[in-house]
């Protein structure tokens, strides 16, 4: 086995994680990089304020890594890791005609079933003022595959259309 070789799995959910950087940036996105458990994170942040949300502002944190597999420990571990760092970069007051909704998402050419399933199955909670979206983006060899809740939430339903819209312009 050659050392130097490159995993083309790896490079998949490398190119995409690019291509996400440029789709945020051109959306308005203030995007950062961090890191998680080793792992470059591509972080970005919004604000949109709309009439039809009687003023409210809302935030998006979109977070996203590239990992050699995702399952729904790794999963649940990057979400509640995104929330927290979500939390703290929060502008204003919380609650106070402000919204803030984390999309946080592990690519990788591997993604278990439990793991799309976990995503899948709802919105996570922290607190009554931060909702995330956990998602799964599979970069397989013949198609991307991305797995997320797309129902209502009982908290921030206002907000549901736009937080999808932005999750399918960013995670085609």
């Amino acid at each position: 086995m050659n050392p130097h070789a490159t995993d083309p799995s790896a490079d998949a959910a490398s190119t995409y994680l690019t291509a996400l950087r440029g789709r945020l940036t051109a959306d308005g996105c203030a995007v950062t990089p961090q890191s998680w458990n080793g792992h470059p994170v591509v972080a970005a942040h919004r604000a949109d304020r709309k009439a039809r949300w009687f003023g409210t502002k809302v935030e998006l944190f979109v977070l996203a890594a590239a990992v050699p597999e995702v399952d729904a420990a790794a999963l649940g571990e990057f979400t509640g890791w995104a929330m927290g760092h979500a939390k703290g970069l929060r502008r204003g007051i919380p609650g106070a005609r402000n919204a803030a909704f984390v999309l946080p998402a592990l690519v990788s050419a591997r993604v278990l079933p439990e793991a799309a399933r976990w995503a899948a199955e709802d919105a996570r909670l922290l607190g009554t003022t931060l909702i995330s979206r956990p998602l799964t983006v599979e970069t397989a060899p013949d198609a991307v595959r991305t797995t997320m809740y797309r129902g209502q939430v009982p908290l921030g339903g206002l907000f549901t259309r736009h937080v999808l819209g932005k999750a399918a312009l960013y995670f085609p």
